[in-house]
């Protein structure tokens, strides 16, 4: 065990590119479904693509009421899954010289979630997550989840060799923290509240992606991506994905789609 750890270690500080961090249970990305791992090299950046705008950096207040969220539209999110409620669920996108700025938004009746904590299970519960594949060629990409309650989980997930990894932030500061502000409609913050919609609002500098290759974007730069929203108020995962092609897992790389940032 003890030369174990050790090899671990030295592995992640002899790569230069690599932030500190710190391995975790690879299982949590595949909870429920398997990795669709085809060989990475056949991954293209596909042809339905969305424009991201470039804005001047703004304040979040989780409403989405900044000014520049006027130049975004609004993207929705398809349902996957048969059963549950067929809640309205959306987002938009922008970008910034520091970083992306994300909203998502909404419909709801109730607050499914235990995830009272950072970095833990937000996926059993409500939450919006979103994935950003900066370079298609390259099985290394970025996880983000969001619950009512404005609780995260952060993951960087390799997936070379067919094998998976997957890291959440350590020493998260110093220009890697994210902004992130929930907004709740017609209840409190709570689990179990009772509520009519709710939104979230987050700004992700460029830090927390040094990771990945092609960061930061450019006018021009296309990056492989999805959206998605799992919810659980019918006692059962419901799955909404931005992209249609999504099988089972939001882990299919092969099946995202693509954006450009303008």
């Amino acid at each position: 065990m003890k030369v174990f750890i050790t090899v671990t270690i030295i592995l992640l500080f002899l790569n230069s590119n690599l932030l500190p961090c710190r391995v975790i249970d690879q299982s949590l990305a595949l909870k429920n479904n398997t990795f669709a791992g085809k060989d990475q090299k056949t991954i293209k950046v596909n042809k339905d693509t969305l424009i991201v705008k470039k804005c001047q950096d703004f304040t979040l207040t989780g409403r989405g009421d900044g000014i520049e969220w006027k130049m975004a539209k609004w993207n929705l999110l398809i349902k996957l899954d048969s059963g549950g409620n067929n809640y309205r669920s959306r987002f938009k996108i922008l970008y910034s010289d520091k970083g992306i700025y994300l909203l998502f938004n909404g419909e709801d009746r109730k607050i499914t979630t235990q995830a009272s904590q950072d970095f833990g299970a937000i996926y059993e519960g409500d939450a919006f997550e979103v994935f950003f594949h900066p370079n298609p060629q390259v099985p290394e990409y970025f996880e983000y989840e969001i619950n009512q309650l404005n609780k995260v989980l952060i993951l960087m997930i390799s997936r070379k060799n067919n094998k998976g990894c997957d890291w959440i932030p350590w020493h998260y500061e110093n220009g890697k923290q994210m902004t992130t502000v929930v907004d709740v409609v017609g209840g409190g913050m709570e689990a179990g509240g009772q509520i009519r919609s709710w939104s979230a609002e987050v700004f992700f500098p460029y830090g927390i992606l040094d990771l990945l290759d092609n960061v930061p974007p450019k006018n021009g730069t296309v990056w492989n991506a999805n959206f998605c929203r799992l919810d659980y108020d019918s006692d059962r995962m419901i799955k909404w994905s931005w992209s249609p092609k999504i099988k089972i897992s939001f882990h299919e790389l092969e099946n995202f789609m693509s954006i450009k940032f303008e």
